[in-house]
């Protein structure tokens, strides 16, 4: 039975490692700043997403995984559907619209997230 569970895990290891990218494919050159309300929200692993509308594109906005936004003072619940939010980050070089957020400012209070 242990060798069945450890042959298991060993199996999900890649699925979760493909899940998680890196960073180096985004643009550290090109900062992007956007603000709008939020049209999706996820507080989920690997990373919190929202979605955001900016001149006519849906952005999808890749924040820090949920336990570093709880430490840094973001619950799920500031991350409400309808709620203005900026974020600044880095865009895609990959994934059109998709922009790796490096702050965000809910309510006025802006959070480091990396």
């Amino acid at each position: 039975m242990r060798l069945l569970v450890a042959a298991l895990a060993l199996l999900a290891f890649p699925a979760a490692a493909l899940a998680h990218h890196g960073w180096s494919t985004y643009d550290p050159n090109t900062v992007l700043k956007i603000t709008a309300p939020i049209e999706t929200a996820a507080y989920s692993f690997p990373h919190t997403h929202i979605t955001l509308t900016h001149e006519g594109a849906v952005w999808e906005i890749v924040l820090a995984p949920p336990t570093r936004m709880t430490a840094r003072g973001v619950s799920a619940e500031q991350l409400a559907v309808g709620k203005e939010v900026t974020v600044e980050g880095y865009p895609s070089r990959v994934t059109e619209h998709e922009l790796r957020a490096e702050r965000i400012t809910i309510d006025g209070t802006t959070t480091e997230l990396r």
